[in-house]
């Protein structure tokens, strides 16, 4: 499942459990603040971890892609694109907690419980979504078009990395997030890229590349949806990665950035020799 709807919202799943999180932890804390009558408040502490591993995760994640980022400065506050270091935020949360906790004795006890509470929701949600989750999905078996009307076998493409993007032109993430994608498709050409619009006409489709992305290549037509309904894909943009074999790596809902996409295709490659240029499809 990679979203949490709530209408019209998709709320990006790794995004609602943080939340979810925090939201139990303060709960916690809140009980303890009222079962001692206001003796006791934990929540300032869990507030300062919370914001704390959130600054450093997201700074760890912006200096091992600096270069793209400072290309985009703007581009280092705008958290949208999911970029952050995960286990270095999770880190500086609980130093700071441990060094705030020295000056609130009463407070360690509810804080440990209130944070461990938290931890549980967000790590425990994200392995039982995982566990739910079909392991190492294959390419979808299906036949997609090209603009032209020809068909085309999806699992065609196996050889090589990968990189399908689900996304539709009434979409504003999905056209934002365009000119990052067709950037990593002209920086990567060991790796595939493929632009699978979901649910539109072939002239919708033109009308729009015409208009705002004259230069991207392979693009793919999936007018009745099959690559969406054969991934449990319920919004859009989302990005799949496959490795050379065909089989889903990873997923991101969501827009992403350029740095978020160059880390995504890191870790696909995961060091694997250059192989050669991949074919364009379609256009």
């Amino acid at each position: 499942m990679d979203a949490f709807h709530i209408w019209p919202l998709a709320v990006p799943m790794q995004v609602a459990l943080m939340l979810a999180g925090v939201l139990v932890a303060q709960s916690v804390a809140a009980a303890f603040k009222l079962k001692s009558a206001g003796a006791i408040d934990p929540a300032p502490i869990l507030f300062n971890m919370a914001v704390a591993g959130v600054i450093a995760g997201r700074l760890v994640f912006v200096l091992r892609h600096r270069d793209l980022y400072l290309a985009a400065p703007w581009s280092i506050v705008d958290l949208r694109d999911g970029g952050l270091d995960a286990l270095s935020g999770l880190a500086t949360a609980f130093v700071v907690g441990a060094e705030l906790a020295k000056r609130a004795r009463q407070a360690r006890r509810p804080l440990a419980i209130a944070a461990l509470a938290g931890c549980l929701v967000f790590f425990g949600g994200g392995a039982l979504n995982r566990a739910l989750a079909p392991a190492h999905a294959p390419l979808p078996d299906i036949a997609v078009r090209r603009l032209d009307g020809a068909a085309v076998p999806l699992r065609a493409l196996i050889g090589r990395p990968l990189v399908v993007n689900l996304w539709a032109s009434w979409c504003p993430p999905c056209r934002r997030e365009m000119p990052a994608l067709r950037a990593a498709q002209l920086a990567h050409p060991e790796v595939t890229f493929v632009f699978l619009n979901q649910g539109e006409s072939a002239a919708t489709v033109e009308h729009y590349l015409g208009a705002d992305a004259p230069t991207m290549a392979n693009v793919l037509l999936d007018p009745a949806k099959q690559a969406s309904a054969r991934t449990a894909t319920s919004a859009y943009p989302t990005t799949l990665f496959y490795d050379a074999g065909g089989t889903l790596r990873e997923r991101h809902m969501g827009e992403l950035s350029t740095a978020t996409l160059a880390d995504r295709i890191e870790r696909l490659r995961g060091g694997e020799p250059r192989s050669p240029v991949a074919p364009a499809l379609s256009n």
